[in-house]
């Protein structure tokens, strides 16, 4: 049975931080996805706990009368606990050394294992939101030419389609 599958980026935040909110530009966006998802027959929403992706995607939840589930294995990835001045130099490393485990942190590899967890037991129609890092590894896995670079050119926020059928999955940017 073929399921789709939309994985989406939360709007801009005031930071980083599990509780930060969205900004005043992020609470645009996010009235822009409920109007993109308006007709896509969504029938359910799963969310990172984190604030930011939560209040994402509440304007769709509202719009389609959702609730919203919240699902631990979507939370963003920690890199390290450490204060790394070299954090975008280490984050590229880890995009190529998937087993690389900073202090405190995860590997590329534990995260992008909870992340499609998150997205192989979701069921068709959903949307997951989630965060440029845990994304990103999760698009690597489906496709291994993902990678850094493609990281870097994320939006806030951003949505890909993933089709899966079987074992088999395919992704494909569909935000303007």
């Amino acid at each position: 049975m073929k399921k789709t599958i939309y994985l989406v980026r939360h709007c801009s935040a005031t930071g980083q931080e599990p509780g930060a909110l969205l900004t005043p530009e992020g609470e645009q966006q996010a009235r822009q996805l409920a109007n993109f998802f308006q007709d896509k027959e969504i029938r359910h929403i799963i969310s990172s706990p984190f604030t930011r992706a939560i209040e994402s995607i509440e304007p769709t939840a509202d719009l389609l009368g959702l609730g919203i589930e919240v699902e631990d294995r979507l939370a963003e990835r920690v890199l390290s606990t450490d204060n790394l001045p070299d954090w975008m130099e280490r984050l590229k490393e880890s995009f190529q050394d998937l087993d690389m485990k900073l202090s405190g942190g995860e590997s590329g590899m534990e995260a992008a294992e909870r992340g499609m967890a998150a997205l192989a037991s979701a069921a068709d129609r959903t949307i997951l939101v989630t965060h440029g890092n845990l994304l990103g590894l999760m698009l690597k896995k489906i496709d291994e030419s993902y990678g850094y670079e493609e990281w870097k050119n994320f939006t806030n926020p951003d949505i890909y389609q993933v089709e899966i059928e079987g074992a088999a999955f395919q992704a494909n940017r569909i935000w303007e």
